[in-house]
């Protein structure tokens, strides 16, 4: 399919790794000075129905903080390869083993790590394994960690119409229907929980999650969910309770399928020590729709440090 040319750009920027076992082709960005120190390294991962793109926007106002910022996008999003699941299941643990894969190649030894929606709980399944201890060659283990956005605590969030559909017994004959870009922007814009989204941001969500699609993904996609369900409570949230380094939740306030109670529950429930930063007028995609805005709370938690 024909990409915008913001898109294009974006994807000459990156380039296309081989990783892991099945030697998947994982889209990574490596920006800024690869030797620079932990201290000077943001680590990102993204959401659902996102990509790296996610990120275009916020990227250099966060270089002005870092030395080093890495982002790629998970199996089955954006540039990244697309399996049948015959050959990748799309749970959460294959794409924290992705993560810990794709910062191996790259020789990265720690940093400050953000992420976003999806990308909180496979943040938290990290933290579940470093718990035990980190790896030899990740030796410097995460400087801080930042949640924005995301369903961590899934009693609290609030599930949109195409979640549930997608996720359903007959999610994979929906998928090709909700992945129409009308039905696409309606379910964008009813998570995201405000019109300020601009049309052509929409469309870039649409372009890089159908890249090289085949119908019936995004049923296997937002099967996450379920992981969510089955490991929140007995291993995700202890993990980020057991987290003794800088902790970071910053959350805009017009989110509608992760409503400010997520973070309250945090704040109140898991992580008092941890700081917390709301953004009014930020919804869903906070830094795809005002990276400014967006960073101004980042900015003020990685100086105080």
């Amino acid at each position: 399919m024909q990409l915008s040319e913001r898109l294009h750009n974006w994807y000459k920027r990156g380039s296309i790794a081989e990783i892991g076992l099945q030697r998947l082709h994982i889209f990574i960005m490596d920006e800024g000075n690869q030797t620079a120190s932990p201290d000077k390294t943001l680590l990102l991962f993204h959401g659902f129905p996102e990509s790296s793109y996610s990120y275009a926007g916020a990227l250099p106002l966060l270089m002005q903080r870092f030395d080093r910022v890495v982002l790629f996008d998970f199996v089955g999003f954006g540039f990244s390869q697309k399996p049948k699941p015959a050959h990748f299941s799309y749970s959460l643990m294959e794409q924290a083993d992705i993560a810990l894969q794709v910062w191996r190649k790259l020789g990265i030894t720690g940093g400050h790590v953000l992420a976003h929606d999806m990308g909180t709980s496979v943040l938290t399944e990290l933290l579940a394994r470093f718990y035990v201890g980190w790896p030899e060659w990740f030796s410097e283990g995460f400087k801080s960690v930042t949640f924005t956005n995301g369903g961590m605590v899934l009693s609290q969030a609030k599930l949109r119409f195409g979640q549930k559909a997608l996720m359903s017994d007959v999610g994979k004959i929906l998928s090709p229907v909700l992945q129409q870009y009308a039905l696409f922007k309606q379910q964008i814009l009813s998570a995201h929980g405000n019109d300020l989204l601009l049309e052509e941001q929409i469309r870039d969500l649409h372009e890089a999650i159908t890249f090289q699609s085949w119908p019936g993904l995004l049923h296997y996609l937002v099967q996450y969910l379920y992981e969510r369900l089955r490991f929140e409570q007995v291993r995700w949230l202890p993990a980020v309770r057991q987290f003794q380094g800088p902790l970071h939740i910053s959350w805009g306030t017009d989110d509608q399928v992760n409503p400010v109670a997520v973070p309250k529950y945090l704040k109140e429930k898991v992580c008092p020590q941890a700081t917390l930063s709301f953004t009014p007028g930020l919804g869903h995609f906070c830094q795809i729709q005002d990276p400014v805005l967006w960073v101004g709370p980042l900015r003020s938690f990685w100086g105080s440090l």
